[in-house]
């Protein structure tokens, strides 16, 4: 049964869900994308293994989640969910990040390692923006200002999915732009901030020694071929799987193919 929460972290509300596994080996965290919340991962916290505990937690400003202020930043997001996970009890855990949620686990993992004993990393990467990607962000931010969050909602879904999810799955791009409509102005446009800003952790990757599990979409928009395998030949001990006819969001497209992937690692690092 999933149970919801709030938890006082860092002097903000963190609303979260849980599931708690039967004779627990081990956690895994869930970090939604930009700029979605942690309903993204219902399907994943029904699908794990019965020995895990899994939690999918609001980042601060979205969903659930309060924010006491708008200077936004992943390594703020990062100290945030250090604090969570210190929180809960359950560490060292393991993380499982899409996209944004990739960058906060890479710097989670970079602040304090013994916290984290595994990662799982979709449709990411560990790049700073280029400057083109930073002039995009500031366009957005510019055409959220004058139109609203509804048509940027629209223009963004339009890159997330592959041409299979368009044309078979509609019903997963509409609970995508519910998420992307709730959120407030300020919210976009400070994570675009956040994210234009973040720091590069490529030089950090050789460090990485825990198990780690790169995911990537084959039709994903977002991210290219090139910046997963750089992840996988940087991180010594990481696996790279693709799911076929998936674009950014793999874990919403193809559920269960995404589930059975994150079990078969869990098995062979965490239960076994």
């Amino acid at each position: 049964m999933i149970e919801k929460h709030q938890s006082i972290v860092n002097g903000i509300e963190i609303a979260y869900s849980i599931k708690h596994g039967i004779n627990r080996r081990a956690t895994v965290i869930f970090i939604h994308g930009f700029p979605f919340n942690s309903e993204m991962w219902l399907k994943q916290l029904e699908g794990l293994d019965k020995r895990v505990t899994g939690v999918a937690y609001d980042i601060r400003g979205f969903g659930g989640s309060t924010t006491n202020h708008r200077y936004l930043s992943i390594d703020l997001f990062a100290k945030d969910l250090l604090l969570l996970i210190r929180r809960l009890g359950q560490g060292p855990v393991i993380l499982c990040g899409v996209s944004m949620g990739g960058y906060i686990a890479l710097r989670t993992m970079q602040l304090s390692g013994g916290d984290v004993a595994g990662l799982i990393l979709s449709d990411t990467n560990a790049s700073a923006d280029s400057n083109e990607s930073k002039l995009n962000r500031f366009a957005s931010i510019e055409a959220v200002l004058k139109e609203g969050v509804g048509n940027f909602a629209g223009n963004f879904i339009k890159k997330l999915f592959s041409k299979t999810t368009v044309e078979k799955k509609m019903n997963i791009s509409a609970g995508i732009y519910s998420m992307i409509v709730r959120n407030s102005v300020e919210t976009i446009c400070s994570t675009q901030l956040a994210l234009a800003a973040r720091t590069d952790t490529s030089d950090f990757l050789p460090e990485i020694a825990v198990p780690t599990l790169i995911i990537r979409g084959s039709d994903d928009q977002l991210t290219t071929m090139d910046q997963a395998r750089a992840l996988h030949e940087n991180i010594r001990n990481s696996d790279l799987v693709i799911i076929p006819d998936t674009g950014h969001l793999p874990n919403c497209e193809a559920p269960e193919h995404f589930n059975h992937i994150v079990n078969l690692f869990l098995e062979k690092h965490f239960l076994s």
